[in-house]
């Protein structure tokens, strides 16, 4: 399997409303360096997995909504535990639409698989990784 993958970060607030996440609980920042994997089992007629300025014009697109905000604020998170593996998913969900829909260019729409990581620091990141299309 072929994979491309690009990178941005995005700095965000939130706070996490559950006893569970101890100090996290309250309101507080993160800076998120978001890596996201394009797969595929073929490459294309042009020996490429994705466009990789596309991929990175998508990935900033779909990041800019959310940059320099507070989660908490935004409709599509209300009652929502914003953790870092639900953002990855909610990445993921952006990234394989925008490839469903052409935004990454007509090879987007055979891209196999996508994985997006998000790396909170140096020592702790969260993943999630699924297939798209057919």
């Amino acid at each position: 399997m072929y994979s491309v993958e690009v990178r941005d970060r995005i700095m965000i607030a939130h706070s996490l409303p559950d006893p569970f996440f101890g100090p996290a609980q309250h309101m507080h920042g993160a800076t998120f360096v978001v890596d996201v994997a394009f797969f595929r089992s073929k490459l294309t007629k042009q020996n490429v997995v994705v466009d990789i300025g596309a991929a990175l014009g998508t990935l900033s697109e779909t990041l800019k909504p959310l940059a320099y905000k507070n989660l908490d604020e935004l409709p599509q998170f209300e009652g929502r535990l914003t953790t870092t593996e639900f953002l990855a998913k909610y990445i993921f969900d952006e990234m394989a639409n925008a490839a469903g829909s052409g935004k990454l260019g007509d090879d987007g729409k055979g891209i196999a698989k996508i994985r997006v990581t998000l790396h909170e620091t140096d020592l702790a990141r969260a993943t999630y990784e699924g297939p798209i299309g057919d």
